[in-house]
């Protein structure tokens, strides 16, 4: 059955795949169309504009990525599976062929994804299904804009597309936490300029700082959770205390959220927290303090930067972990004598329930 499930993966990924390339429009001509949709040209023409922003002022290897445009039949172009045992922080891993191996499987089908969800759980996984507006073949293929996120606001397209191009940069087969630390890292960097050069106003300090409250809850769950599972406490009393620790982790996002200005899709994070959810936050999030020292240490120069995470990635397993984590402690040293330490949602976790 195994290997039944591994043909037929393959087959609709490729199905997929075919689809999306199939449907691409040149960007170029959709924008000097005078029948196109005024909106969608807007959009398309700020595409262009990160484009040559992304090539010329980040040295990434734009290409024709991102030159064409692909209407989806879905709302979505696929589903990610995530998927953690009851206790462990530690996701599934698959490996696929040139990309290496990662935490995550795609479904082009959403009805094959919750398929596979429900056989996770039913085998005691946690798991995650999130739908994703944008992917990246790795240069493989020129990557079109998809419908699924050409509608988004400016600095949000931008993050994206800087994001996805990052990879098509550096990517290291088979360490997931390195390759989105690596990219969310490149995106974060690059938007403050990108920002400046088209006169849009950086995001407001409180949501910057709500954030930062909300990584840092996920941060002291994630840690609090792996004590739990490292005792040898019996399964019965690690399953409480998770379940104590998650529990407490929604109510005081609630409390230190009470009079923001919602985001749903936080809200939604939060209230659906569980090992795969952690994870998954883990392999984009953990290591850009690192990358961010990292650019600094490389003077802020951008081809240097590349060489130098190309040459950390290429270091053996352990002795990558062990310079991110180095770099990590320097970047967090810093940042605490900047903003100092979350202690709402340091006293709010550690407090009873």
């Amino acid at each position: 059955m195994a290997g039944c499930e591994t043909v037929y993966f393959y087959s609709q990924a490729a199905s997929g795949q075919l689809k999306i390339l199939a449907g691409r429009e040149p960007i170029d001509r959709l924008v000097g169309d005078d029948t196109t949709d005024p909106k969608l040209k807007t959009q398309l023409q700020w595409v262009q504009s990160i484009r040559a922003y992304a090539g010329a002022e980040l040295h990434l290897p734009v290409g024709s990525a991102y030159s064409e445009f692909t209407q989806l039949e879905n709302e979505y172009a696929l589903w990610n599976l995530i998927a953690a045992p009851e206790f462990s922080l530690s996701p599934k891993r698959w490996c696929y062929p040139i990309a290496g191996c990662a935490s995550y499987r795609g479904y082009f089908d959403k009805a094959d994804a919750q398929a596979q969800e429900a056989r996770f759980r039913a085998e005691g996984y946690d798991v995650y299904l999130g739908p994703v507006p944008a992917y990246s073949t790795l240069g493989w293929f020129d990557d079109p804009v998809l419908s699924s996120f050409v509608n988004w606001k400016p600095d949000r397209l931008a993050n994206l597309l800087f994001h996805e191009l990052a990879h098509r940069r550096v990517y290291i087969s088979g360490d997931t936490g390195f390759n989105e630390s690596f990219a969310t890292a490149v995106a974060q960097i690059a938007l403050p300029g990108w920002r400046r050069r088209q006169g849009i106003p950086e995001p407001a300090v409180a949501s910057v700082e709500q954030a930062r409250q909300i990584n840092s809850l996920m941060v002291i769950a994630r840690r609090q959770l792996q004590g739990i599972y490292a005792s040898n406490d019996s399964d019965a009393a690690k399953r409480a205390q998770k379940a104590q620790t998650l529990q407490r982790l929604r109510s005081c996002y609630r409390t230190l959220s009470a009079g923001w200005e919602q985001d749903a899709r936080f809200t939604t994070m939060i209230e659906k927290t569980n090992n795969a959810t952690l994870a998954l936050v883990s392999e984009y999030q953990s290591q850009v303090p690192a990358f961010v020292r990292l650019y600094q240490d490389s003077g802020a120069d951008w081809e240097r930067f590349y060489e130098a995470a190309e040459a950390l990635g290429n270091l053996p397993k352990d002795e990558r972990k062990a310079r991110l984590k180095s770099l990590n402690e320097r970047a967090q040293a810093s940042s605490r004598k900047v903003t100092g330490p979350s202690l709402q949602s340091e006293t709010c976790m550690s407090a009873a329930n």
